[in-house]
């Protein structure tokens, strides 16, 4: 029991760092018109702040250094000096009073987001008991959902306050981040990134490349699913995550606090369906099923937004669906099978890459999204993202393996006969 508690204790302290990565990206998103009347900002710096941000380029690039470093010198290397970045970038916005503090402040913010990821997702899947490894990994998830859904209320509570409210949430983003720091110290690194490493010492032992990735076909397949599913689900919940607030308001005319609110029901339903579904019976249900049933509610969640007149009854039948859904989305299954299906030499690195082009390809979008919306208009510009959608449901139906109840090395015993 004792055993539990430790475990459990460890996997919430390693998923604070998914509230505070989840928690920037919502909290610019939610204050973003605020920021945009008092700076007066244009389309091109409106899409700057996002591309630049933890939703872009900023952590595309963290990701890719967080990943070969978790790899090299450990996950526990990153919880050390990550979160400092982090407190400083949160600071900065907090107290920004023109453009070039906020834009650095997103982009330190959104470097310390990506380093984190791989060593998060490879330490919790690392570390999972066997046949819970849905259920830890999981509590990540639930901790990114549980973010949004603090940040909106707050946004909703202090929506009076205007500009000053949305410093106010930045603040508190990095007290959390300071005693997260604090409790991320007395983290033990992962056994299984350990016992690699000692493998590595001895004369006979062969380390695995990088390359393998691309000349393995077994990595070839996982690496077309994990990256395949996560950046185009990506592509479509990282504007929605961010320019969704946006839309409300300029699209769907409704008051800041008014689509606060609505947000705030997403992540809601995001949480609950996070635990009913992916954390109590991730390990019991077929995961293709799961998956696919996500991905034609994120389908229907879009048409309807698109395609249905812009009122209360649409907007809710959205939140609904895509709430529901992304409880057991892509960022849930990439987390997963990111870890089982990757060599622990190479897991983070995997990891890293991945999110690179996951946040790269938001970064792109996130330039380019608000003309998108003025130039092809807000139903075209949504058959794109429908588009990304189903193709990412194609993906996970021909690639999804079954790996439930087996161990990591089960698995990799499996695809590497070694």
């Amino acid at each position: 029991m004792a055993e539990e508690k430790g475990n459990f204790k460890q996997t919430l302290t390693v998923s604070l760092s998914n509230f505070l990565d989840a928690g920037a990206i919502v909290a610019g998103a939610s204050g973003l018109t605020l920021w945009v009347d008092y700076l007066h900002l244009n389309d091109q710096a409106t899409g700057l702040l996002g591309a630049v941000s933890a939703n872009g380029f900023g952590a595309a690039v963290g990701a890719l250094a967080g990943g070969w470093l978790s790899d090299k010198l450990g996950r526990k290397f990153i919880y050390k000096y990550d979160l400092l970045v982090y407190m400083f970038g949160v600071i900065l916005i907090a107290l920004s009073v023109n453009f070039p503090m906020l834009l650095i402040g997103y982009i330190l913010t959104g470097i310390a987001v990506g380093a984190v990821v791989p060593a998060s997702w490879s330490y919790l899947g690392e570390t999972a008991p066997t046949g819970k490894r849905c259920a830890t990994i999981g509590w990540g998830q639930f901790s990114w959902g549980f973010a949004p859904l603090t940040i909106f209320v707050l946004s909703f509570i202090l929506d009076s306050f205007g500009l000053q409210g949305s410093r106010i949430m930045f603040g508190l983003l990095f007290v959390v981040a300071l005693v997260t720091w604090i409790l991320q110290q007395q983290l033990e690194e992962s056994k299984m990134w350990e016992e690699q490493k000692n493998k590595e010492k001895e004369s006979c032992y062969v380390k695995a490349k990088f390359s393998e990735i691309f000349t393995i076909k077994a990595n070839q397949q996982a690496f077309i699913l994990s990256a395949g599913i996560y950046v185009l689900w990506a592509l479509v919940a990282g504007l929605q995550g961010y320019f969704l607030p946006f839309i409300f308001t300029k699209i769907g005319h409704l008051s800041n606090s008014q689509s606060n609110g609505l947000n705030a029901v997403i992540w809601l339903l995001t949480i609950i369906f996070t635990y009913a579904v992916f954390i109590k019976n991730g390990d019991k249900w077929n995961r293709k099923i799961m998956f696919a049933i996500g991905c034609v509610m994120q389908i229907i969640a879009w048409l309807v937004l698109i395609f249905a007149p812009m009122g209360w009854t649409s907007l809710i039948f959205f939140d609904v669906f895509w709430g529901i859904s992304a409880g057991f989305s892509a960022q849930c299954f990439f987390a997963l099978w990111s870890t089982e299906l990757f060599k622990t030499q190479y897991r983070g690195q995997v990891q890293g890459v991945i999110f690179f082009l996951v946040r790269t390809g938001v970064g792109v979008m996130s330039l380019i999204f608000p003309s998108l919306l003025s130039n092809w208009g807000f139903t075209n510009t949504g058959i794109l993202l429908i588009f990304f959608l189903l193709a990412q449901l194609i993906i996970g139906l021909i690639y999804t393996p079954e790996t439930r109840n087996k161990t990591i090395e089960e698995i990799q015993f499996q695809r590497y006969k070694s």
